[in-house]
């Protein structure tokens, strides 16, 4: 059905046939040149709000009805498109540059640009020759997919969507991953798509936005309710600061220190925990690490700061031994020279690992506590049989990051905030000896980052415990940090 001239699509008494369901049926209207923001805490339902507008679940009750006018196809589909990002490599659809990131030897020298591409899906478009001239894209133009930062491939990403000319384009998290630099760049872009062209905008985000000035509406979806609201009565501080009852803390330090002290590590290996000598690491003609010295000593609390293509995640790739090219290099870990025998399991055994590009290996509709129990021996799947003791292990980090309730839940069905929470507790479950958090709160609300923030703080408070991690947010930097290394990017 259509709507009146006003609205682009509205809902009336919608029940959907979905795992979530809000408190009451679904009353709710876009207006034409409307642009919203969809902001709540994580489960909270902001998905499964997405996938209803883009008619993804059979109705119950209700109707919605659609106004495209004047584009030729009525169909949802169509007029509709929803991008979703969960790392700085690409959208959920999307894994080639994180497959390529390590090995980029491999790409295929026929691979097409990006100006080829785009121009491609363009076409002698007028709309579409304006849209990539005040997108700066056209630096990118000689460029593979694969070669570009972070930031330049996010809006070459949203580029190649628009380019199917939808009347409302809905992206969930799209500063992902991102240093400042490039979320800055990134607002700027989507402020130029909606003053270019004839199309609607909706991100969905669990962490507001900076700079709202290209939106009219905030939905806020909260405890099973969905409230909208001009953007200029909402105050993100009410949930921002939301706060965790405050014996929270207390009862996380408790548990956590109370845990028995466990170490994997021979007296061999207790001298230090990695040693660098003048790494280089170079990607065809690019260097992405120049002549690096580092040393990370038992009890380091390390912080990781650069800006995207800095080397941050490369660095991460040759600790945790998942970089071909660490055999090449002086790298010492845990005591043995890489390259002198040891398996990378003999590695990963000491360590609890955490990045936002690990939700790639899970894909398959695997229950929850498989995942986490994984964790205990490095494995994704679940091969072997588990003790007594393991499962008590699952169940005490499930219960503190507060996600017991999702045990038996399937992965593939979570909101990616609690995807999020699920890997943290696969990082903690085996109690390593060295903690690498990539970005470890990507994608949580201000509840869950404090949560996750209290219990890196109470691990790494236990004696010897090591931890190297990354955030382009400094308000994510835990207390405990006792060292950083900020990298540069090579020009």
């Amino acid at each position: 059905m259509t709507t009146d001239n006003s609205t682009i699509f509205k809902l009336s008494d919608v029940v959907a046939y979905s795992s979530f369901q809000f408190k009451n049926p679904i009353d709710l209207a876009m207006g034409k040149n409307e642009q919203w923001i969809i902001y709540g805490f994580n489960g909270a339902g902001k998905s499964t709000l997405v996938d209803i507008i883009r008619e993804a679940y059979r109705l119950r009750r209700g109707q919605i009805d659609y106004d495209f006018a004047p584009a030729a196809s009525r169909r949802v589909s169509d007029n509709i498109r929803y991008v979703t990002f969960h790392d700085q490599y690409g959208s959920n659809a999307d894994s080639t540059c994180y497959q390529l990131r390590w090995n980029q030897g491999l790409l295929d020298d026929d691979a097409p640009t990006v100006g080829e591409m785009l121009d491609r899906e363009f076409g002698e478009r007028p709309e579409g020759k304006r849209l990539l001239a005040a997108l700066h894209l056209d630096d990118l133009r000689t460029k593979k997919p694969v070669m570009l930062s972070s930031g330049e491939y996010r809006r070459f990403q949203i580029a190649f969507t628009v380019s199917h000319c939808p009347h409302l384009l809905i992206i969930d998290n799209p500063y992902i991953g991102l240093d400042e630099a490039n979320r800055r760049q990134v607002a700027a872009f989507l402020n130029s798509i909606v003053r270019l062209l004839p199309l609607q905008l909706i991100l969905v985000v669990s962490r507001m936005v900076a700079d709202v000035s290209a939106f009219t509406h905030v939905v806020v979806v909260d405890n099973g309710c969905i409230r909208k609201m001009p953007v200029s009565d909402f105050d993100s501080s009410l949930y921002e600061k939301a706060a965790l009852p405050p014996e929270e803390k207390e009862n996380i330090f408790r548990e956590v220190l109370q845990l028995p002290n466990h170490t994997t590590l021979t007296a061999a290996e207790t001298s230090e925990v990695l040693s660098f000598h003048d790494i280089t690491i170079r990607y065809g003609e690019r260097t992405i690490l120049k002549n690096l010295d580092w040393r990370v000593d038992y009890g380091d609390k390390w912080i990781l700061e650069g800006e995207n293509g800095a080397g941050k995640s490369t660095l991460l790739s040759l600790v945790c031994a998942d970089n071909p090219q660490s055999y090449a290099c002086d790298i010492t870990l845990f005591g043995h020279r890489r390259g002198s025998g040891e398996s990378i399991w003999d590695i990963k055994k000491h360590i609890g690992y955490v990045s936002p590009e690990m939700y790639r290996s899970y894909r398959r509709p695997v229950p929850v506590e498989n995942i986490v129990a994984s964790g205990l021996y490095d494995s994704v799947g679940l091969f072997r049989k588990f003790t007594s003791e393991d499962f008590a292990r699952i169940d005490f980090w499930l219960r503190l990051f507060g996600i017991e309730s999702l045990r038996k839940r399937e992965y593939t069905q979570l909101s990616g905030g609690e995807q999020r929470l699920v890997l943290l507790a696969r990082a903690f479950v085996k109690d390593p000896d060295l903690l690498i958090l990539d970005e470890p709160f990507h994608g949580l609300d201000a509840r869950n980052r404090r949560r996750a923030m209290w219990i890196i703080e109470a691990f790494c408070s236990r004696p010897h415990k090591t931890m190297v991690m990354v955030s382009h947010y400094k308000e994510d930097f835990p207390s405990c940090i006792t060292h950083r290394l900020c990298l540069k990017k090579n020009k």
